[in-house]
């Protein structure tokens, strides 16, 4: 009777680890999804801003190529803000002389060390 019961216990401990276990890879998982989704808002927000400024292929360089383009840098900055790791891995704009955009944005989350392989998010786009 005795050991029945402790064989009982031990199954529903075992159990109960298993659910916790479910639920931290959910959270993980969950927090994953929104850097996603947050790195994709600011590489749609970034084309966008192409967009609706002047599209020639020269301008579109001078304002939005990395590391020095004006727009480009108030742009990094907000991506430096929104997602965690971001200042030491800066994303990537690249305009080509045909106007297709590319955009890689760089992050680490909380509770990745520094040295990890940053996710990352690439949106190509062609502005004309």
């Amino acid at each position: 009777m005795l050991l029945e019961g402790l064989i009982a216990v031990l199954i529903f401990s075992l159990g109960i680890l298993a659910i916790v276990g479910m639920q931290a890879a959910a959270v993980k998982a969950s927090s994953d999804a929104k850097y996603r989704s947050d790195a994709g808002l600011l590489a749609n927000q970034l084309i966008g801003t192409m967009w609706v400024s002047d599209r020639t292929t020269p301008t579109l360089q001078a304002n939005f190529n990395a590391p020095n383009g004006a727009s480009y840098l108030t742009w990094s900055a907000e991506v430096q803000n929104t997602l965690p790791g971001a200042a030491a891995n800066l994303p990537n704009v690249v305009v080509d002389n045909a106007g297709v955009v590319t955009v890689t944005i760089y992050w680490l989350a909380p509770n990745e060390p520094a040295g990890a392989t940053p996710h990352h998010f690439v949106a190509i786009a062609q502005v004309k």
